[in-house]
């Protein structure tokens, strides 16, 4: 996601009163879907943007006063983009006290090569990213791997699988990677992006440019972000709103027949239980 296109709506909040709202939205998120139990040791990537930079944030002071114990290691992967600089990130994550690993694969020539051909790059560069830092969260001994996806890219996702893939589909907090190796947890899946730029602001974290994404102006993602920020000038809530929608599905109402079968087969097993 391009760091360019956020924009900011309402007044600006206090530090301390951001902190406190994300992570509350965070806590709440992280307990009701189970996403940090005892004894896990997360493997936090950090890609050096806002979302990625919060969560670390925020998951390392929320470690200070959980009452489990969990480790964590933050990873970056240098992927030898042109013009890439990490020093600023290397000495904030040294300053941090934070445990971490900073990986250098080039991922950048395939890319690259792909946006040649025609295509974009968002997707090969997303998968080649997943198989390196799942090989190093196999090698750190980590069981969960901690992303920094927020509610707007899960709303996002969910508008781009409708328009696009003829697919009901968004972005969980939780799931089992295909290997059965890790689980990957999203604690900020419910957490809105402009406070989490305004945030990632305020702390003055030095950001990364990804200059791959930034370089693709007519991605989907972002136009369906546009099509939400148009929507919500005539509902201001439109975000929370389709939020509360992904957690109130009626299987009964919907076209899938085999969801829909396996509801109701859920549904009376629950009834027989009662």
């Amino acid at each position: 996601m391009s760091e360019s296109r956020i924009t900011h709506i309402g007044p600006e909040k206090g530090l301390e009163t951001l902190r406190k709202s994300i992570s509350r939205t965070m806590l709440t998120t992280v307990t009701g879907d189970n996403l940090i139990e005892e004894g896990d040791h997360l493997m936090v990537g950090i890609s050096g943007g806002k979302d990625s930079y919060t969560l670390l944030d925020l998951i390392h002071r929320a470690q200070r006063k959980a009452p489990i114990s969990y480790t964590i290691t933050a990873v970056h992967l240098d992927q030898t983009q042109p013009g890439y600089d990490g020093a600023p990130l290397k000495s904030w994550l040294e300053g941090s006290g934070i445990p971490h690993k900073i990986l250098k694969e080039d991922t950048y020539t395939a890319v690259a090569a792909e946006m040649e051909s025609g295509g974009t790059s968002c997707r090969l560069c997303s998968r080649l990213r997943r198989g390196i830092l799942y090989t190093a969260a196999e090698k750190l001994g980590c069981n969960k791997i901690a992303l920094g996806h927020h509610r707007d890219d899960a709303l996002e996702t969910l508008l781009m699988n409708l328009f696009y893939s003829g697919r009901l589909q968004a972005m969980p907090g939780k799931y089992t990677t295909n290997d059965g190796r890790f689980e990957v947890i999203r604690p900020l899946i419910e957490c809105s992006e402009n406070d989490i730029a305004d945030y990632a602001s305020q702390m003055e974290f030095p950001i990364l440019p990804c200059n791959l994404c930034g370089s693709q102006t007519d991605l989907k993602r972002q136009r369906v972000g546009k099509l939400i920020s148009m929507l919500e000038k005539e509902t201001p809530d439109i975000r929370n709103v389709m939020l509360a929608a992904l957690k109130n599905v009626r299987p009964s109402h919907l076209l899938d027949q085999e969801v829909r079968e396996a509801w109701l087969e859920a549904a009376g097993r629950f009834e027989e239980r009662k």
